[in-house]
């Protein structure tokens, strides 16, 4: 796990500019708030189909984390596989955060 994007994700949740759950992250990204969506690989095949379709057509960037126990750790927010980043300068740091993660 990476510190920073753990550091990241805990002022976000501070700021109130994440938020978590199906139906909400599906709202704010009809009214276009959510600039990126974190979801975990536990969430089902269904869920990840639907936000893959959603996030492509609104081009919102989206990024499969690990397990949602992981992402309860570093959020402080358990029992949810869908997060979604309301401020544009949070999400391009927790997107750069993930892409290095990934190298």
């Amino acid at each position: 796990m990476n510190n920073k994007l753990k550091s990241y994700l805990g002022f976000a949740v501070r700021s109130r500019n994440l938020v978590s759950g199906y139906d909400t992250c599906i709202n704010l990204i009809k009214i276009k708030k959510i600039k990126l969506i974190l979801i975990t690989k536990d969430a089902s095949e269904k869920t990840l189909k639907r936000f893959r379709g959603l996030t492509e057509n609104a081009g919102i960037p989206m990024y499969i984390m690990e397990s949602s126990e992981e992402m309860a750790e570093m959020t402080g927010i358990e029992g949810r596989n869908i997060f979604g980043i309301t401020d544009k300068n949070f999400a391009q740091a927790i997107a750069k955060e993930i892409e290095i993660m990934r190298k």
